[in-house]
């Protein structure tokens, strides 16, 4: 598939050299694309890399995603499947820029034509693109109101390492909020163990069991 990452950071470079390593065609975005060569990915401008893809995926920083969105406009993404895996923090790490709702949710409502599917914000990028290397399977959420969304992502999650096991649906884009609220979480995490590589993962009774 053709995959845009709007970003040039951590993520994006991580998720679009494990896409391309599964065979799938990647551009990166960015507002200043001269300044970012030398990355080992092919980079343009944001409006070139929308008109590109098959698959959109945000990977910018959530307190400007909306409005670096905005920019792109709602006719060149709608239908465009975008995949959100931005988290909206103040500068200093202490307050999320959206804590009444979530990134994945303010996206869609201001692209309506666009479905969205909020996953892997639960984690650094390290593991996005190598879960294999974690001392057990562990989970990738998925959020999202088009179920054909959601199955297209969670083929391109196959792609990076993840297999439908280790994929959990939550629901609709308003579960979004779960994930990103998670980010204080994972930094209390990230400080106990002494690494940001690490996963949750979720464990259920046996079916048997279950009431």
């Amino acid at each position: 598939m053709r995959i845009g990452l709007l970003g040039t950071g951590n993520v994006a470079r991580a998720l679009a050299h494990g896409w391309r390593a599964a065979g799938h065609d990647v551009l990166l975005g960015s507002r200043r694309p001269e300044e970012r060569t030398g990355l080992g990915l092919p980079v343009a401008g944001l409006d070139e890399t929308a008109a590109h893809a098959e698959v959109l995926v945000n990977a910018t920083p959530g307190g400007v995603s909306v409005d670096l969105l905005r920019s792109i406009g709602a006719p060149t993404l709608a239908g465009t499947l975008l995949i959100d895996v931005g988290v909206g923090l103040s500068d200093d790490f202490s307050a999320l820029t959206h804590p009444n709702s979530s990134l994945g949710e303010l996206i869609q409502e201001a692209f309506p034509l666009t479905p969205v599917v909020k996953t892997l914000c639960t984690m650094d990028s390290t593991t996005m693109t190598a879960p294999g290397e974690l001392t057990e399977p562990g989970t990738v959420f998925l959020s999202g109101d088009d179920a054909e969304a959601k199955r297209t992502t969670g083929r391109l999650l196959t792609d990076l390492g993840w297999p439908e096991s280790s994929q959990l649906d939550i629901g609709g884009i308003t579960t979004a909020r779960g994930q990103e609220h998670f980010a204080f979480l994972f930094m209390g995490i990230a400080g106990g163990v002494g690494s940001h590589t690490f996963n949750i993962k979720v464990v259920t009774r046996p079916s048997a069991d279950r009431t």
